[in-house]
């Protein structure tokens, strides 16, 4: 089968989770045996922040990382559609594309056919930024991915599309899984951006506080940190340590006793049952992690069993103090959730999801 996807960057995960999940993805159709082609535009912010920073260097170390995965970068105006799709089976579309490659796109499959066409939301701007996600044209679309059963109810009831199904995001286990390293550089690691201002007070509460107080060895990585935060990070004893290449999280994991989780503040209130990937991703690593509060409404994990919940600052002093003086619970939490991703949610059981999906619509 060949399938074709547009994505806003393969090569960079600068501020950009969704490559993580499409580079797990795109690698397991290749090593089913399907032709894949992928598409991003030359001037995505993503890569462009990324080269800013570090050079070229990232992306060389990419396709050392990733052989079998190939890009090809357009200008939308210049953009053949006819010859992009030529051939294709299965074509999708991420929600981080312009509006117009999203209707074109679109068009094509209602005028010339041939392939069913999705849409992929991975974000939390059908909350956030409605308008943004309203303006859509999705006529010509078999239907929308959406990355948890509220957003794809969204859909339903703002009649943004005609069919709608619930796709979770999953941890690339060829790449995510345990490494064996006795010695550990410190405490607690984080792996996570700033961003806006949609989690500052919640990143206080249940990361930066408790390590401080509990004289913790810790490092954060991630980009977005304004200066008041990298500030706040140098005077609780915290060290900062940028950018971190996504596939380089699991080397970084061996070394810390465990990690947290911090959802973003849309989707602990409105957007229920979605974890992001970074949880699956840490799970399938082997490290014992604690989170925040968010709601598992889709029953994805066992919390408590998989990771621990703090509700409030003073658990999370609490769960990080019991980890450290407790290594046969660290040990059991941390296999309990490596046995949950290995069994539910790997990117071949979504590359599974998502050709039953196809068959779906093609009966």
């Amino acid at each position: 089968m060949k399938i074709v996807l547009f994505y806003h960057s393969l090569v960079s995960d600068w501020n950009h989770g969704n490559a993580h999940f499409l580079r797990g993805v795109a690698t397991e159709l290749i090593e089913r045996g399907h032709e894949l082609a992928i598409y991003e535009p030359a001037d995505s912010w993503s890569r462009q922040n990324l080269v800013d920073e570090h050079g070229e260097a990232p992306i060389a170390e990419f396709h050392e990382r990733y052989p079998k995965l190939r890009s090809t970068r357009y200008a939308l105006d210049a953009l053949d559609l006819d010859e992009a799709l030529a051939g294709a089976d299965l074509v999708i579309v991420h929600e981080w594309n312009e509006h117009d490659l999203v209707r074109r796109v679109g068009r094509h499959r209602a005028d010339k056919g041939g392939y069913q066409l999705f849409f992929h939301d991975t974000h939390h701007r059908a909350i956030t930024a409605p308008s943004q996600m309203q303006g859509y044209d999705l006529s010509g679309y078999d239907g929308v991915l959406a990355y948890g059963e509220v957003l794809r109810e969204l859909y339903m009831q703002r009649d943004w599309t005609r069919r709608a199904w619930t796709w979770h995001e999953a941890a690339d286990t060829r790449v995510f899984h345990p490494i064996e390293n006795e010695e550990r550089e410190g405490d607690v690691v984080w792996i996570g951006n700033w961003g806006d201002d949609e989690r500052s007070a919640e990143l206080d509460e249940f990361l930066v506080e408790p390590i401080a107080v509990l004289g913790l060895k810790a490092k954060i990585f991630g980009v977005r940190y304004p200066d008041s935060a990298r500030e706040r990070l140098r005077r609780s004893g915290i060290e900062y340590g940028g950018w971190l290449a996504n596939y380089r999280a699991p080397e970084v994991f061996a070394r810390y006793k465990m990690t947290v989780h911090v959802p973003r503040r849309p989707y602990v209130e409105a957007l229920r049952g979605i974890p992001t990937i970074r949880p699956f991703e840490a799970l399938a690593c082997g490290i014992p992690l604690i989170s925040s509060p968010w709601e598992d409404a889709e029953n994805l994990f066992t919390p408590g069993k998989d990771f621990l919940v703090a509700r409030n600052g003073a658990e999370m002093k609490k769960h990080m103090r019991a980890l450290l003086e407790d290594k046969q619970m660290a040990r059991e939490l941390s296999e309990h959730g490596l046995r949950t991703i290995r069994e539910r949610h790997t990117c071949a059981h979504r590359v599974d999801e998502l050709l039953g999906i196809y068959e779906e619509v093609n009966a």
